[in-house]
């Protein structure tokens, strides 16, 4: 074959692999019909989702390994996890009301969140280069307490914005991909980070690692940057009080959600009474390194990935709270079997499940989330939900720093995994909205069809 006829040939491929990566930052081919504005933001969001997956699972894997190191204990660490829990209810409700009072929830979420916040990581990886012995344990919990606390000061900004970016219709799959692109990203990350730290002296390894979570960070801020805010400017600002009784009248007329939020409240108490010891469990109990604690991580994000497409589809069709109950009701096994674990490689076969119905959780349940909430109060109403899930989290990380002490490992297990069953029958019994008409847009249409056909 001629260099003529094998370069047009080159770049007909080319443009292929570009058109289908252009597609899958977009969510898929469903989007044909949205505005330029409306994909503009799909993709730099996707982006976002990327770079944040990727410094996040950094710090969630290895975080709690590093403080280890440094010297902190195991009540330290279920204390941290408690306080930054309440630390962060403290600031969810200001965050709303920063919000409808100046609007610019980009600003707000790029500040707190992507700016702030993420200095602070950089901070912890720099701690033991400046400070020693318990100082540098007591220093590092109240950044990580801190960093936590400006993460949701920021949420309700975040959380109003996403719920204008992704059109309705499109939702489950839109964050079907999303999701799949963050989980790759994490795997990647988990698995080169830990085998980074096991072959790197301590803590330097996991310094670095931290470091590396930032750059990483600073690239989700910069995607997130490129967002347009067009409906910012139409937000109807409230007065700047924060008026707390009428706040929580007017919640009273959505018993619904009020549902949502008791069952939501015990559901994430019973997760974080285990939630700050399953990594510590691994290493102290089973003698698993960094490389295998992110092996294990690895496992559960690629079981996640295998049904992020799937779980979307599912989501837009059968609803996400079916999808959110299926797996609510699956969940308490993951927990139970840890309890009766001895190996590690019995650990891998359970993240299997894990990251199974996890995966199918939490795409649902976000979505499920933002079909519930009145779109006009989205960033009070988000900030009341997560407020309801930082105080289970510091309730449920309290005990739980008492129950390890008492009944161990296999004890504080099972305690968590007796806990989200009862949740998720709450959930089945009282959170059942009413049912809405049947409306199919056009671009629903379009998609189904496609999907169909596939």
């Amino acid at each position: 074959m001629s260099p003529q006829t094998s370069h047009p040939s080159f770049k007909n491929t080319y443009f292929r692999l570009r058109q289908s990566f252009s597609r899958l930052t977009l969510g898929g081919d469903w989007i044909v019909a949205l505005s330029d504005e409306v994909k503009h933001n799909l993709r730099w969001f996707w982006f976002d989702g990327l770079f944040a997956a990727a410094s996040e699972n950094i710090l969630l894997t290895y975080l709690v390994l590093y403080l280890l190191s440094l010297g902190a204990s195991r009540t330290q660490i279920g204390l941290m996890s408690s306080f930054s829990s309440l630390s962060a209810a403290l600031l969810l409700l200001p965050g709303a009301f920063l919000v409808e009072r100046i609007g610019h929830r980009k600003e707000i979420s790029l500040f707190f969140g992507g700016g702030m916040a993420r200095l602070v990581i950089l901070s912890l990886a720099l701690l033991p280069w400046f400070f020693g012995n318990e100082s540098l344990v007591l220093l590092a919990i109240a950044l990580s307490v801190m960093r936590d606390a400006l993460i949701h000061l920021a949420f309700p900004a975040w959380m109003s914005l996403t719920g204008d970016i992704v059109p309705l219709e499109i939702r489950g799959r839109y964050f079907g991909s999303r999701n799949f692109i963050m989980g790759v990203a994490g795997m990647i990350t988990i698995l080169f980070v830990g085998e980074w730290i096991t072959r790197t002296e301590k803590p330097l390894g996991y310094q670095l690692a931290i470091v590396l979570a930032f750059l990483l960070g600073l690239a989700s801020t910069y995607s997130f940057s490129r967002l347009k805010d067009a409906a910012d400017r139409n937000i109807s600002l409230k007065p700047p009080s924060l008026n707390i009784p009428e706040l929580f009248r007017n919640v009273r007329m959505h018993p619904i959600f009020l549902a949502l939020c008791a069952t939501t409240f015990l559901w994430n108490f019973s997760i974080n009474v285990a939630g700050p010891f399953f990594s510590v469990y691994m290493v102290q109990n089973l003698r698993a390194t960094a490389t295998m604690v992110g092996i294990a991580s690895i496992i559960s994000n690629l079981c996640r990935l295998i049904v992020q497409r799937k779980v979307g589809e599912l989501t837009d069709r059968w609803g996400p709270r079916r999808v959110q109950l299926i797996s609510m009701l699956l969940i308490p096994i993951v927990p139970a079997l840890w309890a009766f674990s001895t190996a590690m490689w019995q650990i891998y076969i359970f993240e299997i499940l894990a990251g199974v119905v996890w995966g199918a959780y939490n795409l649902a349940s976000f979505n499920f989330l933002l079909s519930l909430i009145p779109e006009d109060q989205r960033a009070r109403y988000s900030a009341l939900f997560q407020l309801t899930v930082t105080v289970a989290l510091t309730l449920g990380a309290a005990l739980g720093s008492w129950v390890i002490t008492q009944w161990g490992y296999p004890g504080i297990f099972l305690f968590s995994a007796f806990g989200r069953l009862i949740a998720a029958l709450f959930f089945a019994r009282y959170v059942i909205p009413p049912k809405q008409p049947n409306k199919v847009s056009s671009l629903e249409k379009f998609s189904y069809r496609e999907d169909d056909e596939g």
